[in-house]
């Protein structure tokens, strides 16, 4: 478990900082437990989507740049069977935070994820 501040506020999150975790990320997860999300950490700033396979929440997912500015949210369902959808932001980020559905609904345009 890692700390972070998002919007100034503290959040308890699990890090997906390698190939692998990144891959696995909440799949088969049913319960957050005492953690607010998954901090999805790249290399660098990249593009690309996300998608639920495998996944039982309902969750959302912040983006965030290199500097840590948010660039956009989506609300993701689980996929119930293949194809799954694929969550593209439009734009690059070099983290992601997934949380449950509707816990970034009151997040400014604004915020900024620090570390």
């Amino acid at each position: 478990m890692d700390e972070i501040t998002v919007d100034g506020r503290s959040w308890r999150v699990a890090l997906a900082d390698s190939s692998e975790l990144r891959g696995q990320g909440l799949m088969f997860v049913e319960d957050l437990g005492d953690l607010d999300g998954m901090l999805f950490v790249f290399e660098a700033e990249r593009t690309g989507a996300f998608w639920m396979k495998n996944t039982l929440i309902p969750l959302d997912i912040g983006f965030f740049d290199d500097s840590g500015d948010l660039v956009g949210v989506l609300r993701m369902v689980p996929c119930e069977a293949d194809p799954c959808r694929r969550y593209d932001v439009g734009t690059s980020y070099r983290y992601a935070l997934e949380v449950p559905a509707g816990v970034f609904n009151d997040l400014p345009e604004d915020a900024r994820i620090d570390f």
